[in-house]
């Protein structure tokens, strides 16, 4: 497995931060399709807004609905490649990590 997949940039930043996240493969699918098509969908957005769509007059109504439609798939998307990583792996519960880490 690629470092970037198990440690992407993002990650480390917000380790380095003290945020106390897990890394992807080991984070549930509801919040890695929640936090990455959150991103995503504000970042395109953003971007097909400032460069695109504004110069193109495009109405607020259907950029929102396209942001959405946008990061819901992109979340889901990168949500089931985490969860396939995982089972590929045979990774253990990040529980029973944290539990082995704590001495537990």
């Amino acid at each position: 497995m690629w470092r970037s997949n198990y440690e992407p940039p993002a990650l480390r930043l917000l380790w380095r931060l003290g945020v106390d996240v897990p890394p992807p493969h080991f984070a549930s699918f509801s919040s890695t399709a929640l936090a990455l098509g959150t991103f995503f969908g504000f970042a395109w957005g953003l971007a097909m807004w400032l460069f695109l769509w504004r110069a193109q007059g495009v109405p607020a109504e259907t950029v929102l609905i396209v942001v959405f439609v946008a990061g819901l798939l992109f979340g889901t998307c990168m949500a089931s490649y985490y969860a396939f990583g995982r089972r590929r792996y045979k990774l253990p519960p990040w529980n029973s990590l944290q539990a082995e880490r704590a001495g537990v």
